[in-house]
């Protein structure tokens, strides 16, 4: 038993208005808009909300039972073609009593027997009137995402070329996704202009299409239900950037120097790495220069306390401080330092205006 989703409503592209004959039949009118039509108020009153339109009470031809309709405004709608096969098609004749043929061209089914029309009027019965032969005849269910309630609604069609339009595009999506997945579908009214035996007629086609940002999107495979809800997830995002490195502890790192060149240096690297001004004025660089400072000064920068090593020998009776020999670097110069004090900005420099 086949299984199919409760039907909600009906989608239609045309009615009919009276006739100002008392006897006679309803007139037929095609309309260039989108009419839905269902059995519920509030359906019919969220599709207008959607598309616009007034709703209306409706009673279909041959039915006394009372339904509900609206005449939008919108010549195209964005629906969703549910997986499986949508799509029916056949030529039948209905009478008053209901279906009376359902034909595949070639065999009628009710009755068994081969096509009944081309039996009776040849290869040609097709230009026959409608009254005498069977009509093409295209169902496709479709899920409107805009309105309520999980379910169904089906578009009628009379139009041969509605039907090879409509067959043309399920057939390649079934192939595509093998009917396993859900699609995205773009739903328009076009005009059509049809020219036989020197006469021209104009009438209504309804087109469906995958709506897709690009073929190869309903080309390659099932799609994700989100993804038919929303197709432009389906267009390639470019990568999210990486996000920026963490800052390095350079207070920490200039603490561990055992020297104010290697703070120096500290700064340097900052400096290269852009997270310190060229001046010197940052925070970053003062405090760097107060490491500096404090190690000359034989202060350990992580503890405050003054080094070990230093000589803590006081003055003598005389008050005089035992002085330190140097001996002279060859050329009796002295050596050059890695780092000279011009390595810092000169605002940073002693007196150099640094706050």
């Amino acid at each position: 038993m086949k299984k199919q989703a409760v039907e909600l409503g009906r989608i239609r592209t045309g009615y009919s208005r009276p006739n100002p004959k008392p006897k006679g039949r309803p007139i037929p009118v095609r309309s260039e808009t989108f009419i839905f039509t269902s059995h519920s108020r509030d359906y019919v009153a969220a599709a207008a909300e959607q598309w616009g339109g007034k709703v209306e009470g409706w009673t279909p031809q041959n039915s006394k039972i009372e339904q509900f309709r609206v005449i939008t405004k919108a010549r195209e709608i964005r629906a969703i073609m549910p997986s499986g096969d949508p799509l029916s098609q056949a030529y039948e004749m209905w009478t008053g009593g209901g279906c009376a043929r359902r034909c595949d061209g070639e065999r009628e089914q009710k009755s068994g027997q081969p096509c009944l029309c081309l039996a009776q009027y040849g290869p040609e019965w097709h230009r026959r009137s409608a009254r005498e032969v069977c009509r093409p005849t295209s169902r496709i269910s479709v899920m409107l995402p805009e309105l309520p309630d999980l379910g169904v609604w089906r578009l009628d069609s009379h139009s041969y070329y509605a039907a090879d339009g409509m067959a043309g595009s399920v057939d390649t999506v079934l192939q595509a996704t093998g009917g396993a997945s859900m699609m995205p579908v773009r739903m328009w009214i076009e005009q059509t202009t049809r020219v036989a035996d020197g006469e021209t007629k104009n009438f209504p086609v309804v087109k469906i299409v995958p709506a897709v940002p690009q073929l190869k999107h309903a080309l390659s495979g099932p799609l994700s239900t989100a993804a038919a809800l929303d197709p432009s997830s389906l267009v390639a995002r470019p990568a999210l950037e990486a996000a920026p490195a963490e800052m390095p502890d350079y207070l920490a790192e200039a603490r561990g120097c055992r020297s104010a060149e290697a703070v120096r240096e500290v700064w340097h690297k900052a400096n290269r790495a852009g997270h310190v001004r060229r001046d010197g004025t940052d925070d970053l660089s003062r405090d760097l220069m107060q490491i500096s400072r404090d190690v000359e000064a034989g202060i350990d920068p992580r503890t405050g306390v003054v080094d070990d090593d230093q000589d803590d020998t006081g003055p003598d009776s005389e008050g005089v401080y035992e002085g330190e020999v140097v001996e002279d670097g060859e050329g009796g110069d002295e050596p050059p330092t890695a780092y000279p004090a011009a390595a810092w900005p000169e605002v940073t420099q002693p007196g150099g205006g640094a706050q």
